[in-house]
């Protein structure tokens, strides 16, 4: 999914991506000063052995290490929840795309632009030409314009699957009878792919999602 010993999180292909990568490096930047503080002190108390009279029965020791780790909390909870409610807020979508997930294939219908239907199946190794990736690269990719409200209906058609693409911050279970929506918008061209992130069978592994963002004119000729 992402490039050999890479560590951190894919290139930002949306701005819901962009602002869940600053809250990831906003929350591990918390995460290093805790485990820093709390490693010194270890490592002093390894050495050297103080004793403090204060410290052992004080009720406003007990306060300050109470109160200060739920300080810390509200730092990370409030941009969480920020984040949480622009996820979830609806736009006026350009494109409505259906995705409905089956063992182990996704069938994609762009149903308010025309009535396009497509499945996308995993093109297997010994069909690979010399610029495709092995097990993420699909014979119908889905075509989507840039700089546009996506709109994406996802469900099941026989057990729970999930639309994950991580470079558009996006990820939608599809469950069977059930039918989600999450809106993003891809600000630049390119290819982006994803694969179902949950455990739905045998050949839950090869199921991969390929999108391909191309500029609004392009897509007005390719509809």
């Amino acid at each position: 999914m992402t490039t050999w010993a890479a560590l951190g999180l894919q290139d930002s292909a949306s701005p819901l991506m962009e602002q869940l990568s600053f809250f990831h490096d906003h929350t591990l930047m918390i995460l290093v000063m805790i485990t820093t503080l709390v490693g010194y002190l270890m490592f002093m108390l390894f050495f050297n052995s103080y004793t403090n009279r204060n410290l052992l029965h004080g009720q406003t020791i007990e306060v300050i290490w109470t109160i200060l780790p739920a300080i810390i909390l509200l730092f990370i909870a409030f941009p969480s929840l920020r984040l949480l409610y622009l996820i979830d807020e609806i736009n006026e979508p350009s494109v409505t795309l259906k995705a409905i997930g089956h063992q182990w294939y996704w069938s994609y219908e762009y149903s308010d632009l025309m009535n396009v239907e497509s499945d996308s199946y995993m093109i297997p190794t010994n069909e690979l030409s010399t610029d495709s990736f092995r097990l993420l690269d699909v014979d119908n990719r889905v075509i989507l314009p840039m700089n546009s409200q996506i709109r994406i209906l996802v469900t099941a058609a026989d057990v729970i699957h999930s639309w994950t693409v991580p470079a558009l911050g996006v990820k939608v279970d599809g469950t069977p009878g059930r039918l989600n929506q999450i809106n993003f918008l891809m600000n630049r061209p390119g290819l982006f792919y994803g694969q179902c992130s949950e455990i739905c069978g045998a050949n839950h592994s090869f199921m991969p999602i390929v999108i391909e963002s191309i500029p609004v004119n392009y897509f007005i000729k390719w509809i």
